[in-house]
């Protein structure tokens, strides 16, 4: 089997897990959208998912993301269609230059200055930017994301900002420890009833219809629980290459 006939497999097998978990909470199978996370691997592979099917696609760091992006633009026949890229890793003030108005969805928003600079790079480059608020919702010290007290406030920013949208929320929850996944089930709960919260308030430019949460070992959980957006990595491209 090549390297693209693997990846092909692998992208139906986690297809027919997300429809399967879909019918099972009595949603459609197009209720929830994967998002192949492709950090670490090469485009090649972005492109054999491509060719598979496969349209959304994660990266981790803004460099990467611009480097892959340019080398799959280069390579496409005029008219062909290009990834939706969502960038989904911790923010960096010197790299939203590289995002901005560049990528359907950064989901990795959490806190307003970082808010202000997407909104002023969209605004130079012309372009609305979809966003996602990320939340730590188990208030854990290392982790990235808006503490769940911050995120009216945060969404409130948003109405006020000129080229930005907050489409919904995004959570990276602790790691599962002793019973397993299940347990994380609580933290995908909390992240859907705190968007329903906050989608019950009017805010001009937010509109909280996207839940992102549930990666390779925990998709079926996040979509039991509301997922719209699942981000998924190992399960399609396998070990990703480090260093």
């Amino acid at each position: 089997m090549t390297r693209a006939e693997e990846i092909a497999a692998h992208l139906s097998e986690v297809r027919a897990q997300i429809a399967a978990a879909a019918a099972r909470s009595g949603r459609p199978a197009d209720s929830v959208r994967l998002v192949a996370v492709s950090k670490r691997m090469p485009a090649e592979d972005v492109r054999a998912a491509m060719d598979a099917g496969q349209l959304d696609f994660g990266e981790n760091y803004a460099q990467e993301l611009r480097d892959k992006r340019a080398v799959l633009q280069a390579a496409a026949a005029p008219g062909a269609v290009l990834p939706r890229w969502h960038y989904i890793g911790p923010l960096q003030r010197n790299k939203v230059k590289f995002l901005a108005g560049q990528v359907a969805l950064i989901q990795s928003v959490a806190d307003t200055d970082m808010l202000e600079e997407i909104d002023r790079r969209a605004e130079a480059a012309g372009a609305e930017q979809d966003c996602l608020v990320q939340v730590n919702i188990a208030g854990e010290a290392q982790k990235s994301g808006a503490p769940v007290s911050a995120v009216p406030a945060l969404l409130d920013a948003f109405a006020r900002a000129r080229r930005v949208w907050c489409r919904g929320l995004m959570l990276i929850p602790p790691l599962a420890e002793g019973t397993g996944v299940e347990q994380t089930r609580r933290h995908f709960a909390a992240l859907r009833a705190l968007r329903d919260r906050e989608a019950a308030i009017a805010r001009p430019r937010v509109e909280l219809r996207e839940l992102s949460m549930g990666m390779s070992g925990d998709f079926a959980e996040a979509i039991a629980e509301g997922a719209t957006l699942v981000r998924v990595g190992t399960a399609i491209f396998g070990a990703r290459v480090t260093g």
